[in-house]
């Protein structure tokens, strides 16, 4: 579908140090005074945007998505009754370049906070295949040791993705603490302390994934095949490499001569898998693992909990997935 066509910009790639000031003062909102039951109404764009604020904001905010569970984020249309939340709101939390209508939504909003999580963190351009150095890159170091790893072929665009890499939605997280901060001064003692919080516990889960994942001994194959090109991030960050079918747009339709190239090398490289997401369709995914003679599995790329997930929050999905791609890459 066109409109999940990403947006290019290359100004989403800002400072995080600029993030954390990414307040837009456009219009009075709703006064503090005036909210309902005292808490700060907020509108996250999509699902790990509103587990993060909902997280960090505790019983201080009214958080409220605009992409329903089921409905793929980037194909989501604004409706009428939504704008008018979006206007009423005190503050919106989304991902600009991920969802064009909420970024022309957001544009259009007399709110005085807008948060956005790609001036967070450090935006890259990714296409169908994506890699990272294991031996080369220093686990515990910031963006700039790994930002030269990922590569780029035919379709490329600024990544969203960035909430598949725990480093970069921890980022995002002190971002939006710092938001919610300055938005409700009352209880930004409370922001802070949730935000350390969330931030030490995406910590914990980056390092189970680097103790799954880095020790290249302990891998039979650190490439995995994925429909779209999702994991970009979680690749470059734990040293893997992602082949997609469909690079940004799993909507398209990849090549006979892209599907010979992965066959040729799933074969090469000791691929056991394709992976597929619940929310788009399987069948170019099974397609090739059943000419391939490769098996299938569902990697979340978590734009939405639903019944169909394997895990009931972040958290515990990000987990399923670790232990696929071990599954995947046959852990020894």
């Amino acid at each position: 579908m066109n409109v999940r066509r990403l947006i290019p910009a290359a100004a989403l790639s800002s400072a995080v140090l600029l993030g954390l000031t990414a307040l837009t003062a456009c219009g009075s909102g709703s006064a503090a005074a005036d909210r309902k039951g005292g808490r700060l109404d907020v509108v996250a764009s999509f699902y790990p945007l509103q587990f993060l604020t909902e997280q960090i904001g505790g019983d201080h905010v009214s958080v409220t998505s605009l992409t329903k569970p089921g409905v793929e984020p980037h194909d989501l249309e604004i409706s009428a009754k939504q704008t008018a939340k979006l206007n009423d709101a005190d503050a919106v939390v989304y991902l600009k370049g991920l969802q064009p209508a909420v970024d022309a939504a957001v544009k259009q909003a007399d709110l005085k906070t807008k948060v956005d999580a790609s001036t967070l963190t450090t935006m890259e351009k990714h296409g169908n295949e994506v890699g990272g150095h294991a031996a080369e890159h220093d686990h515990t170091a910031g963006e700039e040791d790994h930002a030269d790893h990922g590569h780029s072929h035919s379709e490329s665009g600024d990544d969203p993705h960035i909430w598949l890499d725990p480093v970069k939605y921890a980022e995002v997280a002190k971002g939006v603490g710092a938001a919610l901060e300055k938005a409700d001064p009352a209880h930004a003692a409370d922001y802070r302390k949730n935000t350390d919080a969330l931030v030490t516990k995406l910590g914990g889960l980056d390092k189970e994934y680097a103790a799954a994942l880095k020790n290249t001994k302990a891998l039979k194959s650190r490439v995995f095949i994925t429909t779209h090109a999702a994991f970009g991030y979680l690749a470059e960050r734990y040293g893997l490499t992602e082949e997609a079918i469909n690079g940004l747009d799993p909507d398209s339709e990849p090549s006979p001569a892209r599907i010979k190239d992965l066959q040729k090398m799933a074969k090469a490289d000791g691929v056991t898998t394709v992976f597929y997401e619940t929310l788009v369709s399987d069948k170019t995914a099974k397609t090739l693992a059943s000419d391939a003679s490769l098996k299938t599995d569902v990697l979340d790329p978590l734009e939405g909990i639903t019944d169909k997930s394997k895990g009931t929050d972040y958290f515990s999905v990000m987990r399923s997935n670790l232990t696929a791609l071990t599954t995947a890459l046959g852990t020894k």
